[in-house]
């Protein structure tokens, strides 16, 4: 049977040492996530352009592992930064990823400060950020509570700051995968929240945001570390590969991502950056 629990309670039990092997299962395809989202804009530039003093405080949401600052770094953050110091605040509410996160960081990101919460539960004398971004970050964050995280997320960037979200939409695998699991074999899980949705709060925030779409393909001929792949994206490994392929939708919807027996799968990825008024 799947796995009981909130989405956002089952994903909590994934970052966890225990959920480690899932978790390499799953970056075996998901790096590429990391790959396009840092070539989608300048980083750099955006992190130079809100410094101040020569150094940048940014709240990481959600941080996760610490993929998207490692890419950063992997392609010549420091070199493009030109000697600035940026100082990250994790935030997560696994400790677990907070560690995982602090563990990869290397220069110029340096740990700023940890908070073990959920973005919308984040105390509201923390605050002052120069920048924030939450990247693949808040599916989890239930639909009916993603206004008040986004609210707090904008909220707590400084005048003149800049945020930004790289979330999957409708269309993506993430998305299209995680609905037919449910519909399949977990029809009282909380659906994710999606792209549309995270800019919708932000606008409903006081946020003006623009949106880049990114599509891109992954793909692995493994079937063992597909199989850790898409039990990840939905935090839930009781389902094997063969019983997806096998039932529902699950099964239709993964029938059209083989080819020459070979998985992959389409994401349609929007990168989401707004500024607080000065």
């Amino acid at each position: 049977m799947p796995q009981h629990g909130t989405t956002e309670e089952r994903s909590l039990a994934h970052w966890a040492e225990e959920g480690r092997a899932g978790m390499e299962a799953f970056y075996a395809l998901a790096l590429e996530d990391y790959r396009q989202m840092v070539a989608a804009r300048d980083w750099a530039a955006d992190l130079r352009g809100h410094a101040r003093g020569g150094r940048v405080r940014v709240l990481d949401v959600a941080c996760g592992s610490g993929k998207f600052p490692a890419e950063l770094v992997r392609r010549g953050l420091a070199e493009a930064v030109d000697g600035l110091r940026v100082e990250v605040d994790l935030l997560d509410p696994s400790r677990f990823s907070i560690d995982e996160a602090g563990s990869v960081l290397r220069p110029p990101f340096v740990v700023g400060g940890t908070h073990e919460v959920r973005i919308q539960d984040l105390p509201g004398d923390v605050g002052g950020f120069d920048a924030a971004w939450a990247t693949h970050a808040l599916y989890a964050v239930p639909p009916a509570e993603i206004g008040a995280a986004m609210a707090r997320m904008h909220a707590a960037l400084r005048p003149g700051g800049f945020g930004a979200v790289v979330h999957a939409t409708t269309g993506s695998h993430y998305l299209r995968f995680a609905e037919a699991f449910r519909a399949t074999f977990a029809p009282d899980a909380v659906p994710f929240t999606s792209a549309a949705q995270v800019t919708d709060a932000l606008v409903a925030a006081g946020a003006v945001p623009s949106t880049t779409t990114i599509r891109y393909r992954v793909g692995h001929p493994d079937r063992e570390v597909v199989e850790g792949f898409l039990q990840r994206c939905v935090f839930d490994d009781s389902v094997p590969l063969d019983r997806m392929e096998s039932e529902g939708a699950v099964g239709e919807y993964l029938a059209g991502c083989r080819a020459d027996g070979r998985y992959g799968f389409d994401q349609e990825v929007d990168v989401i950056v707004w500024e607080v008024a000065a």
